[in-house]
């Protein structure tokens, strides 16, 4: 049960980033049939985040509030009739108006499955967790990136499009019948050898087990006697907190805002070299189309492995004690990456550039599930999809200026102006002006690691402000059914 669970909310996450990566791979085919410009790609690229970052507030409410399974079969439902749409536009603006609408339903995975891994999964084992699901965001790039690219290539653009679309119909199927809904609080948590949900979607004890008992980094604080911040600490439901209200409060949690700087600037610059990592490594290392893909092959490898490793090693920090070790491992992987990266740039020699980049990938990866399961630390169950909408919304907009910023910093700073007679998407910057804005970019790594650092100071006040509202929002239930009973 705990396997199935795991492997389809890593195929939802799945779906987003192979609609991401897919366009790279079909764009010479759209700009040739389509007559677009790099301009037009660009907008392809970047639309569906912009929307996702509007429609992400209020799917963060309703996430909170109704049955997410429901929100996710349907906006899976409705990712792949927009592909199928996608697939018989005729002109750049119907192609857009479909991207618009993928933008919207791609507003729904990131709040409910960081809902859904709160309530199926023990915290005590949520950075592994994260780190196989959020596997799925690596492969899914990977796939639709090759996947489209040689369905492009042998049959058609469009049916590129169609491809995408199919397996999500069915695995909104598989999700509809065989993932129920969890109950909210984490009593359906999924601990390791339970193979089943009994009724009412409540996992049963495994024997000789006890209850669902408090993370290690909330068992520290109290055995430290750590304060909560009493102004923070909820005393109603958070279910019926208006969304400006809801936002305003997880902004005022100090971890969080921090975290939510810190991985938008994170995903900021991997955009960017997802966008241009092709066109830099081709002409950089003066590779053929087959080499320079097996080269983001090899990353995309690295990063499977970071992602992988990075939640266990945070959640083996943890059980030893260390209260703030997904916040460390975070901060680390932030420095580490940024500090492979910069030797591995001014490098021209792929033989020994190639290890530190596959390294840089890794370390780069790795600070994902550790800080994805810190955030569900720091914040009450009934916020959890706010909160991560919060996240996404900012997270969304760095991502969608990040193939413009890339570009134009590489154009600006081209010194061959070899890039007037290139075509497709992403060739029109240089490989030196991309070498330059990558070197000079790569400081936004080094910030995060900082900014990440700063947390460690106030994660364990905000895990123990969790806790009091937990037992206080908890303590108000009961006080009202024992009224009403």
């Amino acid at each position: 049960m705990r396997a199935r669970v795991l492997v389809l909310l890593a195929c939802v996450l799945a779906l987003d980033t192979a609609d991401v990566s897919m366009i790279g791979a079909i764009a010479s085919k759209l700009e040739t049939a389509l007559r677009l410009t790099n301009t037009d790609l660009g907008l392809l690229a970047s639309i569906p985040s912009v929307m996702a970052a509007v429609a992400t507030l209020p799917v963060g409410v309703l996430t909170d509030r109704t049955c997410r399974m429901r929100l996710l079969v349907a906006s899976i439902v409705l990712w792949g009739l927009a592909m199928g749409i996608s697939a018989a536009s005729v002109s750049f603006a119907m192609l857009l108006l479909t991207r618009l609408a993928l933008g919207a339903v791609n507003a729904t995975a990131g709040p409910t499955v960081s809902s859904l891994i709160g309530d199926y999964f023990p915290v005590r084992e949520r950075g592994e967790v994260y780190g196989i699901v959020l596997s799925g965001e690596l492969l899914g790039a990977g796939l639709g990136f090759v996947v489209a690219g040689e369905v492009a290539s042998v049959l058609s653009w469009r049916a590129a499009f169609i491809v995408l679309a199919l397996p999500s119909l069915a695995l909104a199927r598989v999700l509809w019948r065989r993932l129920p809904e969890p109950v909210r609080g984490g009593a359906s948590q999924l601990r390791r050898g339970a193979t089943e949900f009994a009724d009412g979607g409540e996992a049963p004890p495994v024997a000789g087990e006890e209850e669902p008992d408090l993370t290690v980094a909330q068992e520290r604080v109290e055995r430290q006697q750590v304060s909560a911040h009493q102004h923070l600490v909820l005393r109603g439901d958070p279910a019926r907190m208006t969304l400006w209200r809801a936002t305003r409060y997880v902004l005022r949690v100090r971890t969080n805002l921090i975290l939510i700087i810190a991985s938008a600037l994170g995903y900021f610059y991997l955009t960017g070299m997802e966008t241009f990592g092709q066109v830099y490594v081709r002409h950089h290392y003066g590779l053929g189309q087959a080499t320079g893909t097996l080269v983001l092959g090899l990353l995309g490898v690295g990063a499977l492995a970071g992602v992988l490793a990075g939640g266990q090693l945070a959640d083996r920090l943890l059980a030893r004690g260390d209260v703030s070790s997904r916040i460390t491992v975070g901060g680390w992987s932030f420095v580490l990456a940024a500090v492979l990266l910069v030797p591995a740039l001014l490098g021209r020699e792929l033989a020994w550039t190639l290890p530190l980049l596959v390294a840089a990938s890794a370390a780069f990866a790795a600070r994902n599930p550790a800080l994805d399961a810190a955030r569900l630390d720091i914040m009450h169950h009934r916020l959890w999809g706010r909160a991560e909408a919060v996240r996404t919304f900012l997270r969304r907009l760095m991502v969608a200026t990040a193939p413009v910023a890339f570009g134009a910093i590489a154009d600006a700073l081209d010194r061959t102006g070899s890039s007037a007679g290139q075509h497709g998407f992403g060739a029109g910057a240089s490989a030196g002006g991309l070498h330059l804005a990558f070197l000079i970019l790569s400081v936004t790594l080094l910030l995060g690691g900082i900014l990440t650092f700063r947390a460690r100071r106030t994660y364990p006040a905000d895990v123990a402000t969790a806790v009091a509202s937990e037992e206080a929002t908890a303590a108000a239930s009961g006080r009202r059914r024992a009224a009403v009973g």
